[in-house]
């Protein structure tokens, strides 16, 4: 092999020839992007850009135990292969045992596409969006809105090697489009967003009828106090607190007592969260939000671990029927706590509910607030997973069935578990983008809920 190859299959070829440590593994991730941006109904920018980032995981035996040194970096060519080796290697012989030191994955079947060139994405991904945003603009101009947003398409070709022998290789495509329209005076603000694979099931046309239709309703305005109200939560707004709860799931940090799922001498797996026959659940081969079929860890944490790199991941249920039925581990936790191996996967799905569309709730209201999103979500109290935050870009008032006007926005105080076993109805299960996390967290699918007393705490001044 050429020491001055640029492929990405020998680039980590090359980085494992090259390491004198006990243990190596080698991620090349491959990175394109294409993105177009509008403002005041009109196209601005657009653009396609490419990368590459490596990361080298070295691990050293020692008397203490094995330890683990981790380098990533950018932009990486053959000539920077040897120097990137070296730093994991230091890094490791300098770092103390780590914790969750354990064999390296072994015996994975390799892909049959390890050494195939990187998927790319380019402007071609846009070839049926793009003219039907132009036909929004145009249907905006003349309805007196404007719009505004951004579409980004991701590919990212993920290239594992060790020391082990693994050769995996996963292409993960990743779209986002995210339009606000707005009043010509600025008074009046809607949001819409959508995650998709390839922009072929998305319809700019159904979203500006959806902006329209919120900015319709925003034309009366409705002042209303901080209180509990009954709430429609839009599949955004579920996503968004579901990914944080999933975020919160470690089985290590609940058996330690630190989380809203641990209990006196344990964790609270098969306890009842929701009378609901809700499941939430993961599935690296669920149909359109496919996700990595195996460990990718750049790093160790609470529900990662780098030693883990390569484990096959399977569909999960954490929460079966509305029982707790799996918390996060990584090997390393597990034989801690005692619980099986439940890696975490990079979708989210709540389903189980009924087949009613988000209008048809909607519909059944006698007086309720129906939300559009959430955004600055941040956590108060670990024990419970109290979270605050804004809501934004639409509160509307619904009477006898029917939205009759905007209401301020406010703050809120909720857990998401509380509200799981608060919620009186879910609808429709439906792929969402979760507003909030949509720089980390786009695949994911759920149903709007319903909940009786959702705590808007204060007034806010949010828009």
């Amino acid at each position: 092999m050429s020491p001055r190859t640029n492929k990405p299959h020998e680039i980590v070829e090359r980085a494992l020839e090259l390491s004198s440590a006990d243990g190596c593994m080698v991620i090349a991730d491959e990175t394109s992007t294409a993105n177009l941006r509008w403002a005041g109904n009109a196209l601005t920018t657009n653009g396609v850009t490419r990368g590459r980032t490596l990361t080298v995981i070295a691990t050293v035996d020692g008397k203490e135990g094995t330890a683990s040194g981790v380098v990533s970096r950018s932009a990486v060519t053959a000539d920077d292969l040897e120097p990137l080796v070296r730093a994991a290697e230091a890094a490791a012989r300098s770092a103390a045992p780590a914790e969750d030191a354990g064999p390296l994955v072994s015996a994975v079947p390799h892909s049959g596409d390890f050494t195939d060139a990187p998927a790319e994405t380019s402007s071609a991904v846009f070839a049926d969006f793009a003219p039907a945003l132009g036909e929004s603009f145009a249907r905006a101009r003349a309805g007196g809105r404007e719009l505004y947003g951004f579409a980004n398409h991701e590919l990212v070709s993920s290239y594992l090697g060790t020391s082990t022998g693994l050769r995996l290789r996963h292409d993960q495509p990743n779209g986002t489009l995210e339009v606000n329209a707005k009043s010509p005076d600025r008074t009046r603000s809607a949001w819409a967003g959508r995650s998709t694979r390839d922009f072929k099931d998305v319809d700019p046309g159904a979203l500006d009828a959806e902006l329209a239709q919120r900015l319709d309703w925003a034309r009366r305005r409705v002042e209303l106090p901080a209180g509990r109200y009954e709430t429609l939560l839009p599949p955004t707004a579920v996503a968004d607190l579901l990914i944080y709860q999933m975020w919160s799931a470690a089985a290590r940090d609940a058996v330690e007592g630190r989380t809203v799922f641990s209990k006196p001498g344990g964790t609270r797996i098969g306890e009842r969260l929701t009378e609901l026959p809700l499941t939430l659940r993961s599935d690296p081969n669920e149909p359109g939000l496919e996700s990595a079929p195996f460990v990718l860890a750049h790093a160790s944490g609470d529900s990662a671990s780098v030693f883990d790199n390569g484990l096959p991941l399977t569909a999960t249920d954490w929460v079966r029927e509305g029982e707790l039925a799996r918390l996060t581990t990584t090997r390393h936790s597990a034989g801690l706590t005692g619980l099986p191996v439940a890696p975490a996967i990079d979708n989210l799905i709540l389903d189980g509910g009924e087949d009613r569309s988000l209008d048809e709730m909607v519909a059944a209201t006698g007086r309720g607030l129906l939300l559009t999103c959430l955004w600055y979500i941040r956590e108060v109290d670990p024990a419970t997973l109290l979270l605050t935050g804004l809501t934004r870009d639409g509160v509307y008032l619904v009477e006898d069935g029917e939205v009759v006007g905007e209401v301020n926005n406010f703050r809120f105080n909720e857990s998401p578990v509380d509200l799981l076993g608060r919620a009186v109805e879910a609808g429709r299960t439906e792929k969402t983008l979760p507003r909030e996390w949509s720089d980390y967290f786009t695949r994911a699918a759920m149903p709007a809920l319903r909940v009786p007393d959702f705590n808007m705490s204060s007034v806010s001044q949010g828009v």
